[in-house]
């Protein structure tokens, strides 16, 4: 009954599973949204007095994105980017850190910042948060050159080059997911840090948005299969109780 009670205990651990599938479902209309392999079994020896039996499976929390690309639309918007391949755009974190995301629904706020629709100052190439003049148009090219126009210049003006996006090939990188959403690749610190380019060339499909990589019914599905299973362990150690009164029950008779 000792090692029963601590291996069936691990199946309370659904539990984190469930709010990762959970936390993907609510973002399945989210642009650019991916996600993460957040869950690995390991069992830890549980210490103390008794029988040398006590292991207890658990779920470890990585949540390693998976780059995996969603489905492009075309949207016509100038403002609009979707990333290729294994690509991530820096942005600059609440806290200060240097983080990622594949969101490509871009504005420039009243500061003349460009940021996601999320509110993240875009970096440029330097690092620094890439801004534009306020009133222009911009157009975003493919390896992630901003170009801005006068809307009141004759129509033969050239843009002009305001800068480029902080663009990553992450195809070598394992970027983890932080509390508020963006992806982060982390030193031997436990910090944000910035990394080097992959093999592959970084780019942009302009005038489109990726969606997210989340199917809906596939999470509904492991939801329901994850549910079922608690609601099985939950009978098992109810039956595994009766049993075990029932045998205390008989030691007292005798």
């Amino acid at each position: 009954m000792d090692k029963f009670a601590y291996t069936v205990l691990g199946s309370g651990d659904n539990a984190l599973t469930m709010r990762t599938l959970t936390n993907e479902l609510a973002n399945v209309s989210t642009s650019g949204f991916k996600k993460s392999y957040s869950n690995s079994l390991t069992s830890f020896k549980i210490n103390g007095p008794g029988f040398d039996t006590r292991y207890s499976p658990t779920n470890v929390r990585s949540d390693l994105i998976s780059l995996q690309s969603g489905g492009v639309s075309y949207t016509n918007n100038p403002m609009d980017v979707a990333m290729n391949d294994k690509t991530v755009l820096g942005v600059t974190a609440p806290n200060g850190d240097i983080a990622f995301t594949r969101r490509g629904d871009l504005r420039l706020d009243n500061n003349g910042i460009i940021v996601t629709a999320s509110g993240h100052a875009v970096r440029g190439q330097g690092g620094g948060a890439l801004t534009a003049p306020t009133g222009y148009l911009l157009e975003i090219t493919e390896d992630g050159t901003v170009f801005a126009t006068n809307p009141s210049a004759p129509s033969n003006t050239a843009p002009t080059r305001v800068g480029r996006l902080m663009l990553k090939d992450a195809s070598d990188t394992k970027l983890y997911r932080r509390d508020d959403g963006l992806y982060q690749s982390t030193g031997e610190d436990g910090k944000a840090k910035d990394f080097t380019d992959g093999k592959i060339t970084p780019s942009l499909t302009p005038r489109s948005l990726e969606g997210s990589s989340v199917s809906a019914v596939e999470n509904m599905v492991k939801i329901i299969e994850y549910q079922r299973n608690f609601e099985a362990s939950i009978r098992v150690i109810k039956e595994a109780k009766t049993l075990d009164e029932a045998g205390a029950s008989m030691m007292k008779s005798a």
